[in-house]
């Protein structure tokens, strides 16, 4: 696996080594030792979303309580991954981070504790897994809404689908629990 540092403070692209053949093809998602080597995090918790139609947008979402890293990995279909430095004190903070992911080319993003995550569904019937640092605690999850004009995402599409908890999200300025670098 090749760890590639991004432009923000502890977010990695990782590229596995694919083995392909006649039959299909085969890589290591995971291996705990390497992950250890290069961020020295552990990961305790595996989720995994469907989403059905394309056009959907899934948060910006990010916990205070057992703050989670992430690994994003899509084992079908493609997203618009985007993360945002919200760690109160960071030099890059309220800065994103956008990248492309599909089953095709296998990259896989490290996000770190104190970012903001959400994707945009690009194809119908995409399965995006991803494997946390923390478990879930449902008390502290706290979120940003996805069109946040201070944030000046380009997500490529003006009337997204969006659940009812994350359309009525509050924008960034007007969070009041942050976490702290």
């Amino acid at each position: 696996m090749v760890f590639e540092k991004q432009e923000l403070d502890g977010v990695y692209l990782i590229t596995p080594k694919v083995f392909r053949d006649e039959r299909g093809y085969f890589f290591e998602s995971f291996r705990q030792s390497d992950f250890n080597k290069e961020l020295n995090c552990d990961f305790v918790q595996d989720n995994e979303v469907f989403s059905k139609n394309k056009n959907i947008i899934r948060g910006l979402h990010y916990q205070i309580e057992n703050a989670q890293g992430k690994l994003i990995h899509v084992v079908k279909g493609a997203i618009k991954d985007t993360i945002v430095d919200i760690r109160d004190g960071s030099k890059d903070f309220g800065k994103s981070f956008t990248i492309n992911l599909n089953s095709r080319n296998h990259k896989i993003l490290y996000v770190p504790e104190g970012f903001a995550h959400g994707y945009l569904v690009l194809e119908k019937n995409t399965i995006v897994q991803y494997r946390c640092t923390n478990y879930y605690n449902p008390q502290s999850e706290y979120g940003i809404k996805w069109n946040d004009p201070d944030l000046n995402i380009d997500w490529g599409i003006l009337d997204p689908l969006i659940s009812e908890k994350d359309e009525n999200l509050p924008f960034l300025k007007m969070q009041t629990i942050l976490p702290k670098l």
